[in-house]
């Protein structure tokens, strides 16, 4: 008898070393693919360094140049690199888990592979050229560096595999994770006040200066459903644009982008030139062979995050094939009951060494995606669905010579969302509302249709079909004010009294946000009382940490004053401090820590539309006991609650959640501490003065190796960002040689 249960337990061993062995092994065989070519093309680029490490890379040809883009940025962060082409294969959960399950989830809900594949094919031939070098160089360093690779048969990859990764990413720059979350798990949609339709009240009129508006959070809060994890949010900025007239010099342009300080789309600066006449300097994300935003010798422009209703839901009337069945098999749209296409997908989950496949339903109708909750068949469609044109649009961009050339690659909404604002060295200035809104009829069968409610989906006069018109979206160019911005807020407060657009002049259709920022409203009180916009006079509001009593911030210190504390002496001294506090989070007042714990919540349950608030005591009391535990205080300096860390730099902070120097996001440190993880991120200073050269300097938070802790590069910029100080860009060659550290050539082989 025990030599049969020692031969059992040998063989359940046996059973579960192999089911170890399985699952720890499966994913990579099942990834493996045979149809993948990598470009055979000869490439040859130049890597010059400077005494920060930021490459200027120089090639013959355009696609000389992407391919050592992609080599360039290996060497500073190919770990992120990874990670973004393993969301663009649909592979990311082997690596992050449940987290990238979701977005593995959200990659095949969109049809990101799909989209790639047909449309790539489409795009100009020199486009593709671009993609297929940055997709040798990526390559070719896994294969010059195999212990790096953290993911077996994730390389070679194509021009195609970077192009899916674009598809995946764009749609959440502008809120359709929002729309995603809460129908994945059966709650209420939360959907942003739009203009005056039925149901959508106009909010309550604000204070900057003579515009309407509500407050809102900032635009940098995280989204509760991201396809780039915890540290992708979608994001937002302040950008602004100066001309000559009104600096009293040059012609302006500011780029204050607030991104993840780390991870897939965090900024990575680069300076790209070639023979082909693409000279550029900016920044890009990981996974691009261009830059995003910055300058060439001409022209340069900046983003912030616009938030229009791109997103349209739809219910669908389903029908089973029979009672037992477990999913639908059709959808009613108009007179005909239609299939619903499905497919069964697996989603790689790594559960420490194993990865588990889990298989997830994914639907679709002639609307676009299908989710299936409690409640019923929703269908999605959305702003730029299907199109990846914006793949040769930023190229395109990157090498325009004028506003006209410029604006003409904008106008064709190939890039689905996002502000543009604009300066040159001719002295314009513009700033374009851009969004590729559905094209939705203001009436349907006569009667006013509430685009952002829940849609009939049998009705076939609800499907939208194409864009709007470009002509039809707010844009300025050379306002009388001489200056524009644009802090995540509507667009109708951008260029001050007398030169703002007027909301009437647009149509309700094109569910244009309306709404104020904290920093929005401080840029357009500030920039507006300003006789001249001098580079002082810019600096000091770029870095301005105050608060503006309005919207939420006037609520909750209006929620503050009303507390009764009579029966928490404690509370009611923290309390008292804040009602006193100067709204400047300087890190000169002893209010200001505390304060900077009470703000943030009350931000992000603004910006997220959600239905209530935090609970004002609740919030007071845990502000008060974390200060107090790790502190002994309430009052510390906020220079020792929030800090810039990585490695074995602690620097301290200022600015605050939704200021014009914004730290935006923290994580919790054992000690107590708030490092910050989002917020100002890269900063582009740029001027064109008459008669002379471009010129423009900028910053990291962190360095240009964000991802080689042994790099003297990997947080040389720290102490820079911390002191409000900006290094040079050397665009010019001659330049460039000059500072240079390191140079070397790069080949295809």
């Amino acid at each position: 008898m025990k030599k049969w249960s020692l031969r059992i337990g040998a063989a359940v061993l046996v059973i579960l070393l192999a089911a170890f062995i399985g699952l720890a092994t499966w994913e990579p065989l099942w990834a493996d693919r045979e149809d993948v070519e990598p470009s055979t093309r000869a490439y040859s680029a130049e890597i010059i360094r400077d005494s920060y490490g930021v490459p200027h890379i120089y090639g013959k040809t355009d696609a000389d140049v992407a391919f050592g883009v992609a080599i360039a940025h290996s060497e500073d962060d190919f770990t992120t690199l990874q990670d973004v082409i393993a969301m663009s294969r649909g592979r990311y959960g082997a690596i992050a888990g449940e987290s990238g399950a979701a977005v593995d989830y959200a990659y095949h809900l969109i049809d990101a592979r799909g989209t790639a594949e047909r449309e790539y094919p489409k795009l100009p031939e020199d486009t593709r050229a671009l993609f297929e070098a940055y997709a040798a160089g990526l390559n070719q360093f896994a294969r010059e560096n195999p212990g790096e690779v953290k993911l077996g048969n994730l390389f070679p990859v194509d021009g195609t595999d970077v192009a899916a990764g674009f598809a995946l990413r764009q749609p959440f720059f502008f809120g359709l994770g929002n729309v995603i979350q809460p129908l994945v798990a059966g709650e209420d949609l939360r959907r942003e006040f739009g203009p005056d339709i039925p149901g959508f009240a106009r909010p309550p009129a604000g204070d900057v200066g003579a515009r309407p508006g509500e407050a809102t959070a900032d635009e940098e809060e995280e989204l509760a459903y991201s396809p780039f994890g915890t540290e992708g949010a979608l994001s937002g900025s302040n950008a602004f644009a100066v001309a000559p007239e009104k600096s009293g010099g040059p012609t302006t342009l500011i780029s204050n982008s607030h991104q993840p300080l780390r991870g897939g789309v965090a900024w990575y600066e680069l300076v790209v030139e070639s023979e082909e006449g693409w000279h550029f300097a900016g920044a890009n994300f990981p996974g691009s062979p261009f830059p995003f935003l910055g300058h060439n010798r001409h022209l340069g422009w900046t983003n912030t995050v616009n938030r229009p209703d791109m997103v349209d839901v739809y219910k669908l009337r389903v029908r089973y094939p029979n009672k037992s069945a477990d999913r639908p098999t059709h959808y009613q749209f108009g007179d005909e009951w239609l299939e619903l296409e499905h497919e069964t997908v697996t989603l790689p989950v790594r559960v420490g060494p194993i990865v588990l496949p889990i298989e997830r339903d994914i639907y679709r109708s002639v609307h676009g995606p299908v989710i299936l909750n409690d409640e019923g068949a929703f269908a999605i469609r959305y702003g730029g669905m299907g199109n990846i044109g914006q793949l040769d649009a930023y190229y395109r961009l990157n090498k325009a010579k004028d506003f006209a050339e410029w604006e003409s690659v904008l106008a064709r909404l190939d890039i689905p969302s996002t502000n543009f604002i604009y300066a040159d060295e001719t002295g314009n200035i513009a700033y374009i509302y851009n969004a590729a809104v559905p094209d939705r009829p203001a009436e349907v069968d006569g009667e006013r249709v509430n685009w952002r409610g829940v849609l009939d989906g049998t009705n076939p006069a609800l499907l939208t079909r194409g864009t709007v018109d470009y002509k039809d979206l707010p844009r300025y160019f050379n306002p009388a004010s001489g200056w524009l911005y644009n802090s995540n807020n509507e667009p109708y407060t951008a260029a001050g009294a007398g030169s703002d657009l007027s909301p009437d002049a647009f149509a309700p259709e094109l569910g244009v946000e309306l709404k104020q920022t904290n920093r929005s409203r401080r840029a357009w009180e500030l920039m507006s009382a300003a006789d001249r916009l001098d580079r002082a006079t810019l600096e000091r509001i770029k870095y301005d940490t105050a608060y503006s009593r309005s919207g939420y911030i006037a609520k909750l210190w209006d929620a503050l004053a009303a507390l009764d504390l009579s029966d928490a002496e404690d509370l009611g001294e923290a309390r008292d401090m804040l009602l006193a506090w100067d709204f400047e989070a300087d890190n000169e007042g002893p209010a200001d820590a505390l304060a900077l714990l009470m703000i943030r919540d009350f931000m992000s349950a603004e910006y997220q539309n959600k239905p209530e608030a935090p609970d004002v005591r609740e919030m007071l009391g845990e502000s008060v006991a974390h200060l107090e535990q790790h502190f002994g205080r309430i009052d510390p300096p906020m220079s020792e609650l929030l800090r810039l860390r990585l490695g074995d730099v602690d620097l301290p902070l200022d600015g605050g959640s939704d200021t014009l120097r914004a730290s935006t996001t923290w994580r919790v440190d054992d000690d107590g501490r708030l490092a910050l993880v989002h917020g100002d991120s890269f900063i582009q200073w740029v001027e064109w003065h008459e008669g002379r050269q471009v010129f423009s300097r900028s910053i990291q938070p962190f360095g240009a190796a964000n991802g080689r802790a042994d790099s003297p590069h990997y947080t040389d910029q720290m102490q820079l960002f911390v002191d409000h100080r900006l290094k040079p860009v050397h665009f010019w060659r001659e330049d460039v040689v000059a500072n240079a550290v390191s140079r070397k050539t790069v080949t295809h082989r």
